[in-house]
């Protein structure tokens, strides 16, 4: 089991920057593939960007491209997301994920371990 424990979001204005991170215990001795989705209200969970677990392999949604930079720490049990020049379509909750296996998947359903989420609200 991965238990994946995210922070770094809160309230900030259209055109600022938050940076999120996701810490991963238990079994984090397996290869996985991070990632970050978010799930804005009525919508359905949506991918932002992934990373595999060499960090060689990077993904990112059309809408996250050009702002959004994904990243894992030295240790391999953290994945970061540095999101700049936030827009008020951001607005989501942010979930951190990770598979078993280590190469980076789009696929919500690839991943079997979730974090609990953590709110990101932007104002306009």
């Amino acid at each position: 089991q991965v238990q994946l424990v995210e922070s770094g979001g809160g309230l900030v204005q259209t055109g600022g920057s938050l940076r999120l991170s996701c810490a991963a215990s238990g079994r984090t001795s397996m290869h996985f593939a991070m990632g970050w989705f978010r799930q804005a209200p009525g919508k359905e969970r949506e991918f932002v960007a992934v990373i595999s677990w060499s960090g060689a392999d990077l993904y990112y949604a059309d809408s996250a491209k050009g702002r959004f930079t994904i990243s894992r720490g030295n240790e391999k049990n953290t994945v970061y997301l540095q999101m700049d020049e936030l827009l008020p379509e951001d607005t989501a909750v942010y979930y951190c994920a990770a598979r078993r296996l280590g190469a980076a998947d789009t696929t919500l359903r690839e991943y079997e371990y979730w974090g609990q989420g953590t709110q990101v609200t932007v104002s306009s």
